[in-house]
């Protein structure tokens, strides 16, 4: 299973999509840590306002209902998302990315720390976040798909509960970039739990969509890595055309890491 991975990666043809996970070794706030945030910004007690299995885009509906708009919580995570050079670059996830030579990396994070890393060990990269980005990327550079949206830009986040409806239709120009890039690549999906319904829709919209073909036998297999087994997961992915990489890893935070150095040493050997 990993050799067929490692085949892909070595040719280039492998989409990593990155999820909340890959921020955890550098520190960054917390979705319930968002969530406190927001409610004292409002001048809420975070345990009266929401409970601890909130969810953080109907809390940032609330937020931007109460406040007009999300510019000022927009400043608090670009400011609290944002770690040192050097921080970053002891990230040993982060540098195993580069080292992967992905060509395309989708992210749902908001933060910059993905393209800084390949600025920083000196890899070129373009950041797409908009229609105009993607006109502007050069195709030789890694690309770096902030499929959430970017700090940047308030009105390219994706962080509302109205913001999530209006993505679940797949229709913006990212979504429309995401068909395309994905027909003919392999999909490792890391940092992602599936309780996330974003995630599970997306599966979903791309086996639909290549069961509507003639060459649903020949869609390229994706993967998820998962810390933990799951057998009722695992048997919803793999009805979905992805194979679940399941880590045998005793802590939790080196899970991802022993699996990408599994991969780098297989790459390696490979080429």
């Amino acid at each position: 299973m990993l050799d067929m991975l490692a085949r892909e990666i070595r040719d280039r043809r492998v989409i990593l999509f990155a999820g909340a996970g890959l921020s955890q070794p550098l520190g960054l706030p917390s979705w319930q840590q968002l969530i406190n945030h927001m409610a004292r910004e409002l001048d809420f007690d975070p345990e009266v306002l929401v409970g601890p299995s909130a969810d953080y885009a109907q809390v940032a509906e609330f937020y931007k209902l109460q406040k007009g708009s999300i510019g000022e919580l927009r400043s608090w995570m670009d400011k609290s998302w944002n770690v040192s050079d050097e921080r970053l670059l002891a990230s040993t996830v982060h540098r195993q990315i580069v080292e992967l030579r992905f060509p395309l990396v989708y992210t749902t994070n908001y933060d910059n720390n993905l393209e800084r890393v390949f600025k920083l060990l000196g890899q070129d990269v373009s950041k797409i976040a908009s229609v105009v980005d993607i006109a502007d990327a050069k195709s030789a550079e890694t690309h770096v798909v902030k499929f959430h949206g970017d700090f940047s830009d308030d009105n390219s986040l994706v962080i509302t509960e109205s913001d999530y409806f209006e993505r679940l239709n797949f229709e913006s120009p990212l979504d429309l970039k995401l068909r395309s890039d994905v027909l003919g690549r392999t999909i490792l999906f890391v940092g992602y739990s599936l309780k996330d319904l974003n995630l599970r829709l997306l599966l979903y919209k791309l086996k639909r969509t290549w069961d509507a073909t003639a060459y649903a036998e020949r869609r390229p297999r994706s993967f998820i890595f998962l810390i933990r087994p799951d057998v009722v997961q695992e048997e919803v992915l793999a009805s979905r055309g992805v194979i679940p990489v399941v880590s045998d890893a005793l802590d939790p935070n080196a899970a991802l890491p022993e699996l990408f150095d599994r991969l780098l040493e297989m790459v390696s050997g490979a080429r």
